[in-house]
């Protein structure tokens, strides 16, 4: 420890001046990060419903279709109708777009007296404009089902316009295209956007508007914290410039690997700026306590102290964090394990590296030193909170420890109230227009969580066909499975018009012929590929209910597997299906993640101070913590979600500092040759000080997130938040009584 504080001593101007080169460099790679809020992209390859589903979005187009929707009392006007063309027409013309269907366009297929007619349901040049014939259209829409609940709704208020993007189509850009160019028409029509490409770019325009706002009102929220306990420009500017460091580290290393922001990983930069605060915080503490005179001594008794905890903690932190890694189903989530823990070795790094340079360069003799360089200042925290709380400890040790049982007997019946959700619409605050427009096409249109059938085999083979509309007749007698569309369904209404029946022809060579009539039209392109050996089922699924989505599965996979040939090969994949994975795999990740960070977390601990015994009395206030957590989740009804699923693991890394730096200051003290009530004494009197003043830092840093406009992201603060009260709460109080109640039979011998 010596030897490494001389160094930083004497290199202190280099160490400096290596930081703010390192940090320029990054910095201008922060200006290349890109945002990418698209869940489907994050999907793991080697899960079955994953790899069909972006298998589909590449073929089909299946993942990148958006949706316009109109709202007005009566979709059937013809103003109403021309607005729907002239946006039909404007989307249609855009880069990036490869098909439209609106009611302006849509296929229709009738009988005339030329015999059979293959054209559009409206003249897009001449719209009705008589009220005969605007009630002969609403009644020929709605009595059709390849109409009715697709294109326009049943009570005929609502309609929408279906355009698909180019597979290497930039879908924030398109959508955003989208939204402006249908704005600045000015209609008078209450107007919303739907579909996976819409609810990107609203996503990501949150992401951004989030990172703009929240961590500017964090930085300020920290340093007015940090004021408040140091009472010093040194104790709020040195934690908040080494944060800002790391997180610009982070971000530029992400920019440069090539990963981009997204809806979990724009929580890094706020997480950082507590944890890096935190780093500091103790070291600054640790740095003003010493009362050496010579500046040199000063770092080398203070490192001496001060680095093993600090590095510990660093390496705890680090652990929460890379157990994402193996416990994720979301790639995000894995990215997010990963970043985050290089930030966290970054923060480690800055503070006891960079911090102690720039208070060596800044340091002044001291004149008056302290016979004892290891003696607290006394403050108003000390004076007022500590010192009570020492007492209190001592006083009433049974007390504390029968309500901190009682306390967490009473979380652990919470935890099974504990309800997960994956619900995208849940993700956005009420009254926020994607919000609605989500609940529109749910209320109006059986949802937009779409299902995929693909069929593998000749799409002209009548058994293929006739596959496909027993497998549709089955997927409709789920009351959660409004309409179905395929290929099939055209030839069908083919035959009819042509008086063979409602039915596919036994002979290929027929629907042959019919297919002629349809082929080269862009909505068969979202239907069969271009060779005819893949087709698609394209549905979509009501419920929100993940039991009700697993029993659906389960449903079809029955279905499917008596059904499915060599000729004609049937698989199954949606978001419902990507929402029970991703449901399981919620409960998956947490148990798995938070075992992985404990049991790293006792033996590492155990191993650095020597006794594994003591790195389990190090967990109890976490694992304490972490029950109040759930049970707090549980009756305040706030479900598992891809965000709140982080935080377990997140108290953990971080929450654990705080028994990390009571457990090192008690073995110091022991060490230093004091008896138990001395050591603890100092520890809570010392420490004490510097975990207070974290603990408030960090909860009201993350408590910003509050103002976020995504409802995970403010169930991450508040969670995160309380937690960090409960866990420094259990360092200082539950930790210390175990300890003392230890130590009234058992003394610990001295090494």
């Amino acid at each position: 420890m010596e030897k490494f504080a001389k160094t930083i001593y004497r290199f202190r101007w280099g160490i400096i001046i290596t930081v703010f080169i390192l940090t320029a460099l990054a910095g201008f790679q922060v200006k290349n990060l890109k945002i990418n809020s698209d869940i489907i992209s994050t999907l793991p390859d080697d899960d079955p419903h994953a790899s069909l589903l972006k298998d589909v979005g590449e073929k089909f187009g299946g993942n990148k279709i958006g949706m316009v929707i109109l709202e007005t009392d009566d979709i059937f006007k013809t103003e109403v109708l021309e607005h729907v063309r002239q946006i039909t027409e404007m989307i249609g013309l855009m880069d990036g777009i490869s098909s439209v269907t609106s009611l302006t366009n849509i296929l229709d297929i009738r009988s005339g007296e030329d015999g059979l007619e293959v054209g559009k349901l409206i003249d897009e040049y001449d719209i009705p404009e008589t009220e005969e014939a605007l009630e002969e259209l609403k009644n020929k829409t709605l009595s059709s089902d390849l109409y009715k609940g697709v294109i326009v709704s049943e009570d005929a208020t609502a309609t929408i316009i279906i355009f698909t993007l180019l597979e290497d189509a930039d879908v924030e850009s398109v959508a955003q295209a989208v939204i402006e160019k249908t704005t600045a028409l000015e209609l008078p029509e209450n107007i919303y956007y739907a579909g996976s490409p819409m609810l990107v770019t609203a996503i990501s325009d949150l992401i951004a508007a989030d990172l703009i706002r929240l961590i500017p009102i964090s930085f300020v929220v920290i340093a007015l914290v940090l004021f408040l306990g140091f009472r010093s420009k040194r104790g709020v500017i040195l934690p908040l410039l080494t944060s800002a460091v790391a997180i610009i580290w982070t971000m530029g290393l992400m920019a440069m690997a090539g990963y981009h922001m997204t809806m979990i990983s724009n929580n890094i930069p706020i997480l950082l700026l507590a944890i890096g605060s935190a780093y500091a915080i103790h070291v600054l503490n640790r740095i003003a306590q010493v009362r050496e005179s010579e500046p040199e001594r000063v770092l080398i008794i203070a490192l001496t102290y001060i680095l093993p905890p600090v590095a510990l903690a660093a390496v705890t932190t680090m652990i929460g964090f890379v157990s994402f890694i193996f416990g994720a189903y979301l790639t995000m989530i894995r990215d997010f394990g990963l970043f985050t823990a290089l930030g966290t070795m970054f923060s480690a790094i800055l503070s006891l590296v960079f911090i102690p340079a720039v208070v060596a360069v800044l340091q002044k003799k001291k004149t008056n030193p302290s016979i004892n360089p290891y003696k607290e200042k006394r403050s108003y925290l000390s004076e007022f909170i500590l010192a009570p709380l020492r007492i209190l400890l001592f006083k009433h040790p049974w007390y504390l420890f029968s309500a901190w049982m009682l306390l967490i007997l009473i979380s652990a019946g919470g935890i099974f109230l504990i309800k997960r959700n994956v619900n995208i619409q849940d993700y956005f605050r009420p009254g926020n227009p994607a919000r609605i427009a989500e609940q529109i096409m749910e209320k109006k249109f059986g949802g937009t969580k779409p299902i995929f059938v693909v069929f593998t085999g000749d799409m002209q083979n009548p058994e293929v066909l006739n596959t496909m509309l027993r497998t549709q007749e089955h997927m409709q007698k789920s009351p959660d499975v409004l309409t179905t569309q395929s290929v099939a369904d055209l030839i069908v209404q083919l035959s009819a018009g042509l008086g063979e029946g409602e039915n596919i022809p036994d002979d290929q060579d027929k629907i042959e012929q019919l297919w002629f009539l349809i082929d080269g039209n862009e909505m068969l392109d979202r239907l069969v590929t271009e060779d005819l050996t893949e087709g698609i089922i394209i549905s979509k699924f009501i419920s929100s209910d993940d039991k009700v989505k697993e029993a659906f599965g389960v449903y079809m996979e029955k279905f499917i597997s008596e059904n499915s040939t060599e000729e004609c090969k049937i698989r199954i994949t949606g978001m419902p299906f990507i929402d029970v994975t991703m449901s399981t795999s919620l409960l998956r990740s947490q148990v798995g993640s938070l075992s992985i960070a404990i049991v790293f977390v006792i033996i590492i601990v155990g191993l650095i101070i020597r006794s594994l015994f003591r790195g389990l009395l190090a967990t109890i206030p976490m694992v304490a913590a972490i029950i109040i957590l759930f049970g707090f989740m549980g009756f305040a009804g706030i479900p598992l979600n891809i965000a709140t699923v982080l935080v377990a693991s997140v108290v953990l890394g971080i929450g654990i500092d705080y028994s990390i730096h009571v457990m090192s200051n008690f073995n110091f003290w022991i060490n230093f040759g004091e008896d138990i009530h001395k050591a603890i004494e100092d520890t809570i009197m010392i420490s004490g000080k510097a975990i207070v003043i974290n603990v408030i830092s960090v909860t009201a840093g993350f408590l910003v997130l509050l103002f976020s406009e995504m409802v995970p992201l403010q169930y991450f603060g508040l969670l995160i938040g309380f937690s960090m009260l409960a866990s420094g709460l259990a360092a200082l109080t539950l930790l210390p009584v175990i300890l003392i109640l230890i130590n009234r039979k058992h003394t610990f011998q001295k090494r």
